[in-house]
């Protein structure tokens, strides 16, 4: 247990301009793409982040060669694609606590065949990957686990593929589908592949990430609305040439979260109204509890109008986001209630429970469900140590417990363990304390 913490001065109001990182879920996609894809791919903006270290790694741990060069504007990565056929047949494989990372990659390694292991830290062993794995193994993938199944570690092996139609359940994690999708030109071989979805699909805009970046390397879905998806035979990854990464929706939430409780303006740059992320969807939400948003091509701004709303909203396509709203609800006039989010609990950690824990401490009301979670404002917010559980986007969210200081002027607050926003924005604090000066 680490004992390291930042302390947050409350601040009465919050105004400037962030420049995002780039997406995460983009980031991994289109490296491992570009990884499988024939030819070489200049990444413009990856972000630069534990998540994506853990995929590079990876990568060049299975032969694949790519290069980071460092420019005036920011990074290109230059990697070369190996068409589909890894140079190194056997590896040890560290994931981390990366969902985008294993899952993809996890289907990939099944499919190519080899003798690979992959695992991660404590949590990923608690993840959730056996609808994945059943999938591949079906269709003739050979992936075994070597701990509990159903979670990593995993040990896979050379199999034979010989199925046409795979199935897979979409309502644990939208990362499965993403996976085969990914994967699904490389089983295309000869015979034209389908996918069907089993249940609900949550977090449709994820897969529709996967399926824009798929098409920009070249290969075309055939898609049946939701439930199932096609892929002919004979198409190959093809190198875009370049490719730019956009700053990441997700991340983006707290900044536009923190312009509607403590007045703004807030512009995030990196994302705007042209975004493939459905996270911009979030602005949607803060607009439905008052807070005027207006967007450019590649910039969303949100002010305050004085006291949020509070919301009852179905959040099922925008879990991640969805957690900032929990927050901003400390602040609205009543009972908010986020309702269908089941997948909060195989995240990082337990999101729901985590979440519940620690707006108890800050002294708010709430009922926490399987798949919800109501929170009714305190009259004031009493200052608290939030515990973070490993999961960024605990630390994160709960930064914005500081704001709106008239109320509590001198008092702070302590986020243990801050150095887990690392995942995905390492220099999150500092970009927070710029617009809250």
């Amino acid at each position: 247990m680490t004992h390291e913490y930042i302390d947050l001065q409350t601040v009465a109001h919050v105004q400037g301009a962030v420049r995002l990182p780039g997406s995460k879920s983009i980031s991994n996609r289109i490296l491992l793409l570009s990884a499988l894809s024939q030819g070489d791919v200049d990444i413009v903006d990856l972000l630069a982040s534990d998540d994506t270290a853990v995929m590079l790694a990876a990568l060049r741990s299975l032969g694949v060669q790519w290069t980071e060069e460092k420019t005036a504007t920011g990074t290109i990565h230059h990697v070369k694609g190996v068409a589909g056929v890894l140079p190194n047949k056997s590896a040890d494989l560290f994931m981390g606590n990366a969902g985008t990372a294993i899952r993809p990659l996890t289907a990939a390694l099944a499919v190519i065949g080899g003798d690979y292991t992959l695992h991660g830290v404590p949590r990923m062993h608690e993840r959730p990957i056996g609808d994945l794995v059943d999938a591949l193994n079906a269709a003739g993938t050979n992936v075994e686990y070597t701990g509990n199944p159903g979670f990593p570690p995993l040990h896979i092996k050379q199999g034979k593929i010989h199925a046409q139609r795979l199935s897979v359940r979409g309502d644990v994690s939208s990362q499965f589908l993403t996976a085969l999708l990914m994967v699904a030109p490389l089983m295309a071989r000869e015979h034209a592949i389908s996918i069907d979805v089993i249940g609900e699909l949550i977090s449709k805009p994820y897969i529709e990430i996967t399926l824009n970046l798929i098409r920009r390397f070249g290969v075309t879905v055939e898609q049946n609305g939701w439930e199932s998806f096609t892929i002919q035979p004979g198409q190959v990854y093809q190198s875009p040439g370049t490719i730019h990464v956009e700053g990441d929706a997700s991340s983006a939430s707290y900044f536009l979260a923190a312009g509607a409780i403590a007045g703004g303006p807030v512009r995030v740059e990196g994302v705007g109204k042209d975004s493939i992320q459905g996270d911009v969807r979030f602005a949607a939400a803060l607009e439905q509890m008052g807070v005027q948003i207006t967007m450019g091509d590649n910039w969303i701004e949100a002010k305050s109008n004085g006291v949020l709303k509070a919301i009852d909203a179905d959040f099922n396509h925008i879990p991640d986001a969805a957690m900032t709203i929990a927050i901003a609800a400390l602040y609205a006039d009543g009972t908010s209630t986020l309702r269908n989010i089941a997948s909060w609990r195989v995240k990082e950690t337990d999101r729901i429970a985590a979440m519940a824990t620690e707006l108890r401490k800050v002294g708010a009301t709430v009922e926490e469900g399987p798949d919800y979670i109501k929170v009714t404002p305190p009259a004031v917010i009493t200052p608290a140590t939030i515990d973070t559980y490993d999961d960024h986007r605990m630390a994160m969210c709960f930064s914005l417990v500081s704001l709106d200081g008239a109320a509590r002027k001198g008092n702070v607050m302590r986020i243990n363990d801050p150095k887990c926003v690392g995942k995905t924005f390492p220099e999150y604090f500092a970009a927070f304390a710029a617009i809250a000066k």
